[in-house]
């Protein structure tokens, strides 16, 4: 008789069970061994072994089934279980990984660890166990719609052409097991010292922006290494509504130079905010909010430093601000275009690129690709959480009465507009970082420190961890997506559209830990020389405002073979290089760089 000992792990918070295992382990359905007494268990949050007798050796085990039974009079609860191990006779190891909860009683099937395309599933059970678990008979899940598209890429282009945002703004009906606090109340306690305001991994330090955050250097810096850094474009010619003439920036130029033969040299930069034109806006605590779309006219120093040289906000005068206005005038007026870079990052670099795309990425992972595609192997630990976090900001952020209506200017309504705005000017180009970079001229920008280390996380993202790696050999695009041939994308763009997916998706914490650089109370009059006139240092005042895990970590062992373990050990130690390499850098800096240190960034958009 041959004895096959088990080993099954169930090791998340509160993944105890009280419930009944059986275990069937099949090479064939007249060839397979089954556990001969079922197990009840108490607790299955630790390793456990069980043995399987067999009549005769099974050879290669393709798959195995949970049998998840009641025991006793205890109810049901949901156990999660992250792999089981099958030791044979012979000393062989299979591992079959879970890595989900099962709830209710019933049957779960998991296939071997071993990465496999549809090609290479040459055993009837194996195809037969991938259909069915992408049409959801084993996971439980929703059969994906046929609209969406029968492959994986054809699920993102649908998913994103059909993120119609009556869908993005309903508060998800019932969030289940989610547990979360209420919204705030609306009872106002007063600010406390901004010293305490921040809490996490602090880059920008709240005392370093007090001190310094009226300077027009500090400003500047913010369009660089501040918290979106993706809308500073060089210009090469003034915008025909932006009549900013040499008289006006003479004598922030200096009499060396002039505005024409620094926009010639490639020196001039602009920051343009339309896309928050005739954005509507609400009140906040009965007071009207405003929000400017402002355009700022950026130029670089011969020292590196960058500094607003004109500042336009439109309206019925489009009143041109400049560093030569009075000293609370220009400051309002640099006020003012923060405040539209808050709106803007918050709505389309975070809301719609870290959290709406990631959710696109997340649903075509899962409802796509089976467990053992390679492919969903790579990805998945970069969509972790992303469709729960994206059911909270639905329940809590952007609900009707939730945080967008009681604290944000643009409230739902305007949040809508914009997303829908965003959506319709967003392209490819713009989601991978080098075309980026070229695309707005910024290569040659000095002291860019996110696009220094943001370039060197793209690269170690996409080699050696690439797909074309992972695959060992060319990949088959047929097996991947389904395609009919006809429309079967090129390896090369499967290869450009990876990488995008595995850096948009971990890159929201950076969002985050950059919001220490901004925290000013919203602004509650219209911008125009009127209301400035009026303004004193009185307008400002502060604003208050687990499941981690750093890019490279993966506790999950989605992949066992031995070659893509290698790939992602020199993944991680690239990974570390380039911490170093960030680590020896700042040292030298009077104001250290750290939202692309590897440790800071998230592997998917978890928070």
């Amino acid at each position: 008789m041959a004895i096959y000992k088990r080993w099954r792990r169930g090791s998340w918070t509160r993944s105890s069970a009280c419930a009944t295992l059986s275990f069937l382990i099949v090479q064939e359905p007249r060839l397979c061994a089954r556990s001969s007494n079922p197990t009840p268990v108490l607790c299955l949050s630790q390793v456990r072994e069980y043995k399987v007798p067999s009549k005769r050796a099974l050879g290669p085990i393709l798959l195995i089934r949970l049998h998840k039974e009641p025991y006793s009079f205890f109810p049901e609860n949901m156990w999660y279980c992250n792999t089981v191990r099958v030791t044979s006779p012979e000393g062989n190891t299979y591992c079959f990984p879970c890595y989900r909860w099962i709830q209710g009683y019933r049957t779960v099937e998991l296939a071997e660890s071993t990465a496999q395309t549809p090609c290479d599933d040459s055993h009837y059970l194996l195809q037969k166990h991938r259909r069915e678990e992408l049409v959801g008979d084993i996971e439980g899940r929703s059969p994906p719609s046929r609209a969406m598209g029968s492959g994986f890429l054809q699920t993102l282009a649908a998913s994103l052409s059909r993120l119609q945002l009556g869908h993005v703004l309903k508060p998800f009906p019932n969030p289940g097991v989610l547990s979360c606090s209420p919204p705030c109340s609306n009872h106002q306690t007063p600010p406390p010292g901004i010293g305490v305001l921040f809490k996490g991994p602090v880059c920008v330090s709240p005392e370093y922006v007090t001190k310094h955050w009226q300077e027009d250097a500090f400003f500047g810096y913010q369009y660089l290494n501040g918290f979106n850094p993706v809308l500073i474009r060089k210009c090469t010619a003034l915008p025909e509504n932006f009549p900013v003439t040499q008289e006006m920036v003479a004598g922030s130029l200096g009499e060396s130079t002039s505005l024409q033969e620094e926009l010639q040299r490639g020196s001039i930069y602009i920051a343009d905010y339309k896309l928050l034109e005739d954005i509507p806006t609400t009140k906040v605590n009965g007071h009207q909010q405003y929000i400017a779309a402002p355009l700022c006219l950026l130029h670089q120093k011969p020292s590196g430093e960058v500094v607003p040289l004109a500042i336009q906000h439109p309206g019925p005068d489009s009143p041109i601000f400049l560093p030569s206005d009075s000293e609370w005038l220009w400051t309002l007026a640099k006020t003012w275009v923060r405040n539209s870079e808050f709106h803007l990052h918050e709505v389309t670099s975070h809301l719609l690129r870290a959290h709406l795309l990631a959710e696109v990425f997340a649903v075509a992972t899962q409802r796509q690709l089976p467990m053992c595609h390679p492919l969903y192997k790579l990805l998945i630990p970069h969509v972790r959480f992303s469709i729960h976090i994206d059911v909270l900001a639905r329940t809590f952020l952007i609900s009707p009465g939730g945080v967008f209506d009681r604290a944000i200017a643009t409230g739902r309504r305007g949040l809508a507009v914009l997303l829908r705005k965003a959506l319709e000017n967003l392209t490819y180009r713009t989601l991978c970082l080098p075309d980026d970079i070229q695309e707005r001229g910024v290569a040659s920008l000095r002291n860019y420190y996110y696009r220094d280390d943001g370039l060197k996380i793209w690269a170690a993202i996409e080699s050696p961890l690439g797909i074309q790696v992972l695959y060992g050999r060319k990949p088959c695009i047929r097996g991947l997506f389904c395609w009919d041939p006809a429309n079967i994308l090129s390896h090369t763009k499967l290869g450009l559209l990876i990488p995008e997916i595995r850096f948009q998706s971990s890159l929201v914490t950076t969002h985050m830990d950059a919001l220490n650089s901004f925290s000013w109370k919203p602004l509650r009059h219209e911008p125009n020389r009127r209301t400035f006139s009026d303004f004193d240092a009185s307008a400002f005042t502060t604003l208050p405002i687990p499941f981690q895990r750093p890019l490279g970590t993966y506790p999950d062992e989605h992949f066992t073979e031995h070659g893509p373990k290698q790939l992602m050990a020199a993944f991680q130690d690239r990974l570390a290089e380039i911490s170093q390499e960030i680590e020896e850098r700042n040292r030298s800096l009077s104001l250290s760089y750290n939202y692309m240190y590897p440790p800071n960034i998230e592997n998917s958009t978890a928070i």
